[in-house]
């Protein structure tokens, strides 16, 4: 079938409001390099839109009504949103659903140590990455320290242009005859993933002096001990702010668009639909862990969500145990989250005439999984169809794609664990270049019809 380049469909003033979001969305991604940053960003931005946290609710046992405005935070990783609908909660929500959690570096727990007059931090990766994609690049530091008095402690040092930046090194060609002949894999090794962070040795110092340094200026800055890295969580990501890509400046590039694209066009259609109260209550869900399998307290796969929409029904005078199963088996939902952008570099990964592609508006995956499908939800033509009406009757630009071709590799996202709530599922996001990669590409167009999707889909799922 013929694709349409979304591009050529906008009016000037369209054009406009693709750069403003554009511009609004590359704020989000400087602003939100980790998960907690992500959730207080958008927590900062949603209470000034009227939304209301849960617990205050609960505690002053507040009626809830249409149009009420309220969310939810699990350990400061993951967050709910809901706009209440006219219709019972026991007859569907539509729920946007994406994650916050992107590839990075973690920082071990005992980190600190000292080679040749060199400190380092020690890591583990988290996520599928390419290791070798992480050396020689600035680097920078964010995440939090909490002491044993449960003192917490901000660290983000690198983004800032007057802070320092962090490398891990590569071996310099000249001498990498043996590692060129490496498989890609073990080109690096995750154990050599050790970030550099001094070389100045403290004065009259016999042993380990320039962590000694190191160590001086942690306590100094931020009146932290090296035993405060036990319950420290530190995560390694890209120095930098997200940038216009190309001569036009069609394209952005930045770190942690898998999955934050989705995030934020799904936090910001819910927004959109506030001014009208909708007839399905419209939900967003931003999740944890979904890049090592949704799993532990803040992962898709954990009972917050279905524990907070319990909540919300109590208030609202609707729940039971047989309410909230009717309301999760009723709702549908979009499985927010990216598709790989079709790559003429490497043709021969992708089968065209299922392949996304950059500028060609929303992607709908109808499964995902690998090879035969394992590991997927898979959307049935149904859902599918009622999916179409939606996106045509809004003059909504889309297109369909696989993961590639069939054999060759292959991904998942939360789609699968909402759908064992018998909910209709389907993944829908933004096309990506260089997914999982440092900095990974999406097309400004296709950031803002994704908007307008979501958009779509709220106001007119289920109904």
């Amino acid at each position: 079938m013929e694709k349409k380049n979304v591009w050529n469909s906008y009016s000037e003033e369209q054009l406009k409001e693709v750069e403003a979001f554009a511009r609004e969305y590359m704020d989000f991604l400087d602003a939100g390099k980790t998960e907690r940053e992500c959730v207080d960003t958008l927590v900062n931005l949603i209470e000034k839109e009227g939304y209301v946290e849960l617990n205050a609710l609960l505690e002053s046992g507040s009626k809830i009504k249409p149009g009420d405005k309220i969310y939810a935070v699990n350990m400061n990783k993951c967050l709910v949103m809901y706009q209440i609908g006219k219709k019972p909660m026991k007859e569907g929500m539509n729920i946007l659903g994406a994650h916050i959690d992107s590839p990075r570096l973690d920082v071990k727990q005992n980190p600190v140590y000292e080679d040749s007059s060199i400190a380092y931090l020690d890591t583990h990766y988290y996520g599928g990455v390419k290791k070798y994609q992480w050396v020689a690049i600035p680097l920078s530091l964010h995440g939090v320290v909490v002491k044993k008095d449960g003192t917490t402690v901000e660290i983000n040092v690198g983004d800032n242009e007057d802070d320092p930046v962090f490398f891990i090194s590569d071996l310099l060609v000249h001498l990498a005859g043996e590692q060129m002949e490496k498989k890609a894999a073990k080109v690096i090794e995750g154990e050599a993933l050790d970030l550099i962070v001094g070389n100045i040795p403290v004065k009259d110092k016999d042993k380990d002096a320039v962590t000694a340094g190191v160590l001086n200026i942690l306590k100094e800055s931020y009146g932290i001990e090296e035993q405060d890295f036990l319950s420290a969580e530190l995560e390694i990501v890209p120095a930098g702010k997200a940038r216009e890509a190309g001569f036009d400046r069609s394209m952005i590039l930045a770190y942690g668009q898998d999955d934050r694209v989705c995030a934020y066009t799904s936090a910001r259609a819910v927004l959109e639909v506030a001014g009208e109260v909708t007839d399905r209550t419209a939900c967003c869900i931003l999740v944890d862990k979904e890049e090592i399998g949704s799993v532990g307290a803040t992962g898709m796969q954990s009972r917050f969500f279905e524990n907070m929409t319990a909540e919300l029904m109590e208030l609202m005078g609707e729940y039971s145990e047989l309410n909230l199963r009717r309301c999760l088996s009723n709702s549908t939902m979009l499985s927010s989250d990216v598709s790989a952008g079709y790559d003429p570099s490497y043709a021969s990964c992708f089968e065209k005439k299922n392949s996304a592609f950059m500028g060609d508006g929303m992607v709908f995956n109808k499964f995902t999984g690998v090879r035969g499908k394992s590991g997927s939800n898979d959307a049935n033509a149904e859902y599918m169809a009622h999916i179409r009406e939606i996106m045509d009757s809004s003059d909504v630009v889309f297109q369909t794609a696989e993961l590639g071709k069939v054999d060759v590799g292959g991904g998942g996202t939360i789609a699968y664990i909402m759908a064992l709530y018998g909910m209709n599922v389907i993944d829908c996001g933004v096309a990506v270049l260089n997914m999982h990669a440092p900095w990974e590409a999406t097309s400004k167009a296709d950031v803002y019809e994704t908007k307008r999707g979501y958009v779509a889909f709220l106001k007119k799922a289920g109904l």
